[in-house]
């Protein structure tokens, strides 16, 4: 199928290649799903849009959070003049909120053509044609997964790295939680399968893969093995070429000691860990449905951190649940001081409608959610400014990435990701070879804040770059980009097209 558009006053046979445009709103399983909607897209015929002016504008949306609906009904509310100027534009809304939504989108935004659901990502091509042809508005929601969204074509973010789903869907029933009536009940992919992907991006170039799953280390319960996640990671480690394995998240009540061994025993596997908390109130933990205590948590970052010292632990945190008192707060406070987390991502807890807690008694007043937020972003400012703090003076690794800091024309650094993840902007000694998206330099931490690292090399001595198949990867993926021959890739040295460009010092 091929999607295209007739240009004005042309005839059909004249008809010009769409463009295309995904925006993506909420967690990392939106950003791997908005991969492939990419892919879909470009294997129908059409191309990304670098104009800002797109034929297909994909909204893959969240439904997570409370102004989720509005910042989507926004965004849609900003189109419609846009497409009442372009007659040939087409909206697509899909992902959890649509799933959850389903004809109430048509309603609020009739201007849009196409809705669908979770589980049938890789009908966006053909709902789009239909669209088209019968001039009308498909809806169409599936209540079972049609396919894993990991075996459709795929359009990567970054050639260095990928998403890999091991599972989609989730068992268990926290009651803040609207994702399993959304994603539905979890389905495991095949190890095989699994490993196939990864041995298909890694030959493609990329060195570092992340994981994904609702609950990854639950991974194999479908199919009766409860140890397969840790063999999974272990696999990985057999991979010839794969430099970096991630994965999110875990849940803190079906963390094992395989796994931790896995971790600490398979080189590839990073050391950094996200273990979500939500609360250290174990009053708050048991209406959450949250099934561990806060006692458990700890003893689970002890084991990590006994087996990987330099491990970044990373959380998510809820405050306000409802009925949630002064005491239950201290209790999450104290949790979050005795874990030390490396950074940690906080919400103010919001009514989803359709979930068990929207209907508990005793929510609380907005003011007294602002106030404990606030004091626990205090806190953990603290605490990630201490923990990176102790990481000045260490030799790290750097993956180079694409994005470069927002101050780099100021600093004249480039960024990257340490192995514990944490974010690395370091200086180029003048002179020294300037690394591509995908290579590794070895850098000293010189300074820290709270939310990233720096590293300025005293000279060349204190730098030194490691030219990766990642790197090679970006050069023909720009080459191809530009239509040009990569210097990089045909040298095996300088600075290649696309490169993220150093910027230059002022005399």
């Amino acid at each position: 199928m091929s999607l295209t558009i007739p240009a004005p006053g042309s005839s059909t046979s004249d008809a010009r290649v769409r463009t295309y445009q995904v925006r993506t709103f909420g967690c990392q399983m939106n950003v791997h799903d908005s991969e492939r909607l990419a892919g879909l897209l470009e294997a129908a015929g059409l191309v990304k849009d670098e104009s800002g002016q797109a034929d297909v504008v994909v909204f893959n949306t969240c439904a997570v959070r409370e102004n989720a609906d509005n910042k989507l009904y926004g965004n849609l509310g900003q189109l419609a003049p846009v497409k009442e100027r372009n007659p040939g534009m087409q909206i697509a809304v899909g992902g959890c909120l649509a799933q959850k939504d389903r004809e109430t989108i048509l309603q609020k935004a009739p201007w849009v053509d196409v809705v669908f659901g979770t589980h049938n990502v890789g009908s966006l091509p053909a709902l789009l044609e239909r669209a088209r042809h019968n001039n009308e508005a498909q809806l169409e929601i599936l209540e079972s997964l049609e396919v894993f969204p990991s075996t459709l074509p795929t359009k990567r973010d970054a050639v260095y790295s990928g998403w890999v789903s091991i599972s989609v869907g989730c068992n268990n029933t926290c009651t803040f939680c609207i994702v399993p009536s959304l994603r539905g009940k979890e389905r495991d992919r095949r190890p095989g399968e699994i490993l196939a992907e990864i041995q298909a991006l890694v030959d493609d170039g990329a060195i570092e893969v992340t994981l994904l799953g609702q609950n990854v280390n639950s991974y194999g319960v479908e199919f009766g093995d409860r140890g397969a996640f840790a063999k999974l990671l272990r696999a990985c480690g057999q991979i010839q070429g794969l430099e970096r394995v991630r994965f999110t998240s875990p849940h803190p009540a079906a963390f094992t000691d395989d796994v931790i061994d896995a971790m600490a025993e398979t080189p590839n596997v990073m050391p950094q860990l996200h273990m979500p908390l939500q609360s250290g109130s174990d009053k708050v933990l048991k209406d959450m449905r949250r099934s561990y205590r806060s006692r458990k948590f700890l003893g689970i970052l002890e084991k990590v951190r006994e087996r990987i010292p330099h491990a970044a632990i990373s959380t998510d945190i809820i405050v306000g649940f409802p009925g949630e008192t002064e005491e239950d707060f201290q209790a999450t406070l104290d949790v979050v001081e005795q874990s030390r987390f490396a950074s940690a991502f906080t919400f103010q807890y919001s009514k989803r409608p359709g979930t068990p807690a929207a209907e508990l008694p005793d929510q609380l007043p907005k003011a007294v959610v602002q106030e404990r937020y606030e004091r626990l972003i205090a806190l953990q400012d603290r605490i990630a400014a201490e923990e990176n703090a102790r990481q000045v003076g260490r030799q790290v690794e750097v993956m180079v990435t694409a994005a470069q800091g927002r101050k780099a024309s100021e600093t004249h650094r480039l960024s990257g990701r340490a192995r514990d993840q944490r974010l690395v902007h370091f200086s180029v000694p003048d002179g020294a070879e300037v690394p591509r998206p995908g290579d590794l330099v070895t850098v000293t931490v010189t300074e820290a804040a709270p939310f990233h690292l720096i590293a300025d090399a005293a000279g060349p001595a204190d730098y030194s770059v490691r030219r990766s198949r990642a790197g090679d990867a970006w050069d023909r993926a720009q080459a191809e980009s530009c239509g040009v021959p990569s210097p990089g890739a045909a040298q095996g040295r300088g600075v290649s097209l696309g490169m993220p460009s150093l910027p230059v010092r002022s005399s």
